[in-house]
């Protein structure tokens, strides 16, 4: 059985953000997504959580339809 990568990244403030996870681990990139944002340190912020969380969730979605593919890039 193969598996699928998806990937989530994102390019603020001179800090890159690639978060790595298979169809089966998308809780896990959510719940991650909410501890970078609660991080003082970072300039990821609860927006930016929100838009990639949205990437998340409709990928989700379009996996019934479209199949499952080797590698998949959301942003």
């Amino acid at each position: 059985m193969e598996r699928s990568l998806n990937v989530l990244a994102l390019v603020k403030d001179g800090e890159r953000f690639v978060f790595l996870y298979d169809n089966h681990s998308s809780a896990q990139v959510l719940q991650t997504l909410g501890k970078f944002a609660a991080d003082p340190e970072l300039c990821f912020t609860w927006y930016d959580a929100a838009v990639l969380s949205q990437k998340v969730r409709k990928l989700q979605e379009t996996l019934g339809d479209e199949g499952d593919e080797s590698f998949r890039r959301v942003a």
